[in-house]
């Protein structure tokens, strides 16, 4: 059944839940996906989402504090037990699900909800994954897997793994593993379903398998998944013992988070912030760029105070240093923005001095497009004279290749010395360009008007 959210539902939806409706509140929701009733979340109070949590079933309830985002989360799992976290929460989700959710929790309650989890062997997954660094794929990493050995026959594979598969939602992949859990390949279920029952699992499985190892960063892993079109990758120890996969679904997570902190970087945004966090949280966030950008523009006043007395006699200089600075930053910003996503997945390739060439040749390309436009429109629309409109043109190539190369230089730079590239975005370039484009104008004038 296909419901329409619109304002009246979400209204009639709110007044059910006030008057604890249970029966009506049920049958308003259901047929809808979880990620539809976490999305109407928005529109209820922390007391009202707790309501539906418990009136729902719980793998039901479990799928929509995964669609939550985490501050929402936390707030309506404050309202729980640590009893009913265990129970109706934890009890429901795949170990790496289960372990996201109780590292959001306090230290005491962490403990308290891990003790109450009735399934020891999940209880001890838990905290074995909660040992890894979450940026690393063994924090990435559930334990749901199937894995048959080489040394078993078809018809013994097949009956391991229809007992390993009973709490499963869903199986990708088959591994085979040997006496000692070391990861030898892949089993292809078409293989398999077509090889005779007495047939040893070595002798039908694929060795040749993609793996990553449980310390490689969560980007490297998202790098694997994308670049072989994997629906799941193995994780393997420093033994090469099979100890957990991730699947694709984690790996869209991090690529998500990693582009909202990339373009918060690239905004001048020092801290991961939403527009609802506190103004507090949301000035710390912001400030320190705001503070390099003033001292961008001091620098530029005071480079322009030197030029005090040649400003006297040309003064229709001043009107055009807003074109130079937001030329220069614009194209800072291109530059720098098409090499930090290059970085990001791996297309960037060759030496460095190749693509600063390259940037060069593109900003004098840009340039003499720009001041060939600016060149008639400040001779004949503001009537400067040909040597301050030739001033003003040849400053304007100068900038534009100036911050080309600074933006494509930078972030390689950066890179190369294990800093996170999308640092140097957006204030950064912008302000560094300012300054030396403000410079480079005025030594310019002062070469061709001679003051």
């Amino acid at each position: 059944m296909n419901v329409e959210i619109t304002k009246d539902f979400i209204g009639v939806l709110v007044e059910k839940i006030n008057e604890q409706n249970a029966k009506a509140v049920k049958e308003m929701l259901d047929g809808l996906h979880p990620a539809d009733i976490a999305e109407l979340f928005d529109e209820l109070s922390t007391k009202e989402q707790a309501f539906v949590i418990d009136l729902l079933e719980n793998d039901t309830s479990a799928d929509i504090l995964l669609e939550l985002e985490e501050d929402d989360r936390k707030k309506i799992l404050h309202t729980f037990s640590a009893k009913e976290i265990a129970n109706e929460v934890i009890n429901e989700m795949d170990t790496d699900d289960a372990v996201d959710i109780i590292n959001e929790l306090s230290d005491r309650k962490k403990n308290e909800v891990i003790a109450q989890i009735e399934d020891k062997e999940q209880a001890k997954e838990i905290v074995e994954l909660l040992r890894y660094d979450e940026d690393t794929a063994g924090g990435l990493m559930g334990k749901e897997l199937i894995k048959v050995n080489k040394d078993w026959s078809v018809i013994t594979a097949i009956k391991q793994m229809r007992k390993q598969a009973e709490d499963f939602e869903e199986v990708f992949s088959i591994y085979v593993v040997d006496d000692d859990d070391v990861l030898l390949g892949i089993l292809s279920l078409k293989k398999f379903l077509t090889t005779s029952a007495n047939t040893k699992v070595e002798d039908v499985y694929n060795d040749k398998i993609q793996y990553v190892n449980i310390d490689t960063p969560d980007l490297e892993v998202a790098k694997v998944i994308e670049k072989y079109d994997l629906y799941e990758v193995p994780v393997i120890d420093e033994l090469k013992r099979l100890v957990g996969v991730i699947t694709v679904d984690d790996v869209l997570d991090v690529i998500r988070e990693e582009a909202e902190e990339n373009y918060q970087l690239a905004a001048g945004i020092t801290q991961n912030v939403d527009s609802d966090d506190s103004i507090l949280k949301l000035t710390k966030a912001r400030l320190p760029w705001l503070m390099i950008g003033m001292l961008g523009g001091l620098g530029a006043a005071s480079i322009m105070s030197g030029f005090e007395s040649a400003l006297e006699k040309y003064t229709i200089l001043l009107m055009f240093v807003p074109l130079i600075q937001s030329t220069a930053g614009n194209v800072g910003i291109q530059s720098s923005a098409i090499v930090v996503q290059g970085i990001a997945n791996g297309s960037i390739k060759g030496g460095i001095f190749k693509r600063l060439v390259k940037e060069f040749l593109l900003g004098l390309l840009n340039g003499l497009g720009i001041a060939l436009v600016v060149l008639l429109i400040t001779h004949f629309v503001f009537d400067t004279s040909y040597y301050v409109s030739m001033t003003i043109c040849v400053a304007l190539v100068s900038v534009i290749i100036n911050a080309a190369i600074i933006g494509t230089f930078i972030p390689i730079f950066l890179n190369g010395r294990g800093i996170d590239p999308a640092v140097s975005t957006g204030p950064f370039i912008t302000t560094s360009n300012d300054i030396l484009g403000v410079f480079i104008y005025f030594m310019i004038a002062k070469s061709i008007l001679g003051f």
